[in-house]
């Protein structure tokens, strides 16, 4: 079932309760200790200047310890608690992400291949640093009405001492600094969008020339795409200067505020003395600029917003549900289109035809990537569309012509089939790959990192690493597809004939992708496909 991103954050919140609880908590101690610190300087500043003024026996009669002492203590209590408060916000932000994440990659692997093949490496990447970033700037300010309240809390303590006047002037400015706020952010939620769509942008269009960067030097094409680059950059800053002057107007919005505030309170208060004059009028500075949080939450909602429509888009796709039914351990599987066709555990089967008629689709049918017509394919009499993927996938072993590997060691690619595999069996699969040699040269052998997508490797080294590692995925089929795709014919050969010692000795079945003779011979039977189904349709060569 697919799930909502607000679902994902309000678990998440759940989970890590305690942390923001203790964020909030710190938040309050930050934003009262704040207005009580200024509030208290106020009115020892003007009263010690009004003691030294009086001459000297007023001077040596005021107290300068004790307030001193208290506002050091205060700053003390603000920085520690500040720095608590950022501790306990992004410890529970990251733990929420560490989560989320995940589940994003998997909403992501789960969609129908159609709809996350269209999702570009750029686009994915941008979704999941870009817009989960925003997410995270979201949880971190969590605590931020706590902050408010507190702040509004003792600065009420503070200004009431002034007068009810005095303390309910606080409160009007305060909420009208919300809630002007909170209209404006309204009207100007469309520049936050924006920027967090043209950052996207810029990250796919970033990627995507890194990831053709070969190409792109060997046509002569880097002052193209660096072009490309060059607009999507423009455009984001474009966005950046509008989302500055939306932030510009909230900053004028709280300044103003805040002088209105003070002046509120220091002339409301003025009858009960100067020093409390003082001390009203710096506590309702700074309440109001204890909402400065809240603030930037709505300076950034229209990025938050685009960020979580972004990833509410990932989550929304999922693959429906399957029915229950489970094939045996060595099913039969049976081809119903494109032609008739009954394959016994233990036998071969190759799939040939043109360019375009349709192998790899079928193969990409046969593990779910895509989904399979009605009795188009069954396993023991099953239809594949009612088999749970990960039982079907538990039957076949998969060699793609354009196999991934992980940004790691080899050992670390080879145990992605099977996690328990022992280092004689990761041995004997890349002796049946014809790589074992290549692999004992390196200086660290099966641990050797191989670099983004086997960078390392040559592209037929790469291929027979992605073979090796099938090899240790205890299925009872293989499926390859063109597994010997730019090797020269001494190596095609090694490979062929051992992969068939391989099969003798496993009793797999093969299912084979392929248009070369010497990997074809290992096959008895042969399902020639015809690219026209209507007017050539396929048919099965004993």
């Amino acid at each position: 079932m697919s799930q909502t991103l607000e679902t994902l954050i309000a678990a998440e919140r759940r989970a890590q309760r305690p942390l923001l609880r203790r964020a909030a908590l710190y938040a309050a101690l930050v934003a009262a200790s704040s207005v009580v610190l200024l509030g208290l300087s106020g009115w020892f500043i003007t009263a010690a200047a009004f003691a030294g003024a009086a001459g000297t026996l007023a001077a040596q009669a005021f107290n300068y310890m004790l307030p001193s002492a208290g506002i050091r203590l205060l700053a003390i209590v603000r920085t520690g608690a500040r720095y608590g408060e950022r501790l306990a916000a992004h410890e529970a932000a990251f733990g929420a992400l560490a989560r989320i994440r995940p589940a994003l990659f998997r909403a992501i692997a789960a969609a129908p291949v159609g709809k996350a093949l269209a999702l570009s490496t750029g686009e994915a990447t941008a979704r999941m640093i870009g817009d989960v970033d925003a997410i995270e700037t979201r949880f971190v300010r969590l605590s931020a009405p706590w902050g408010v309240a507190a702040a509004l809390a003792s600065g009420l303590c503070l200004t009431v001492l002034g007068g009810a006047l005095a303390a309910l002037s606080t409160v009007a400015c305060l909420a009208a600094l919300l809630l002007t706020a909170r209209a404006l952010s309204r009207r100007l939620e469309a520049p936050g969008r924006a920027v967090q769509t043209a950052a996207g942008a810029l990250r796919e269009e970033f990627a995507q020339a890194i990831e053709a960067a070969p190409e792109l030097r060997c046509f002569g094409l880097e002052s193209w795409a660096a072009d490309r680059i060059d607009a999507r950059s423009r455009t984001l800053a474009a966005a950046q200067r509008a989302q500055a002057n939306v932030a510009g107007w909230f900053e004028l919005l709280q300044a103003l505020s805040i002088a209105l505030a003070a002046s509120a309170a220091a002339l409301l208060s003025a009858p009960a003395g100067a020093e409390i004059a003082a001390l009203a009028a710096l506590a309702a500075a700074m309440t109001l600029d204890g909402a400065a949080p809240l603030l930037r939450g709505q300076i950034d909602r229209g990025k938050m917003r685009e960020a979580a429509a972004r990833l509410d888009m990932l989550l929304a796709v999922s693959r429906p549900e399957r029915a229950t039914a489970m094939p045996s351990d060595t099913p039969v599987l049976t081809f119903h289109q494109p032609a008739p066709c009954r394959v016994a555990p233990g036998e071969r089967l190759a799939l040939t035809g043109p360019s375009g008629a349709g192998k790899t689709m079928l193969v990409e049918t046969l593990i779910g990537l895509r989904p399979a017509q009605p009795n188009q394919i069954t396993l023991d009499g099953i239809d594949l569309a009612a088999i749970p993927l990960p039982a079907l996938r538990r039957c076949f072993a998969w060699v793609p012509q354009d196999a991934m590997l992980l940004s790691g060691t080899i050992r670390e690619n080879l145990m992605l089939a099977n996690s328990e595999t022992a280092d004689a069996a990761l041995w004997d699969a890349l002796r049946d790959a014809v790589l074992d040699d290549r692999v004992r040269a390196l200086d660290r052998g099966l641990d050797t990192w191989i670099g983004e997508n086997g960078a390392r490797l040559s592209g037929g080294e790469r291929r027979r690493l992605a073979l090796a590692r099938a090899y240790c995925t205890p299925a009872p089929w293989l499926l390859l597809d063109e597994p010997s795709e730019g090797l020269d014919a001494v190596t095609e050969a090694i490979l062929a004939n051992r992969l068939h010692s391989r099969l003798d000795r496993t009793g797999q079945g093969l299912i084979l992708v392929t248009h070369r003779p010497k990997l074809g011979a290992l096959c008895p039977r042969v399902l020639a496909i015809e690219p026209d189904r209507v007017n050539a349709p396929a048919r099965l060569v004993a």
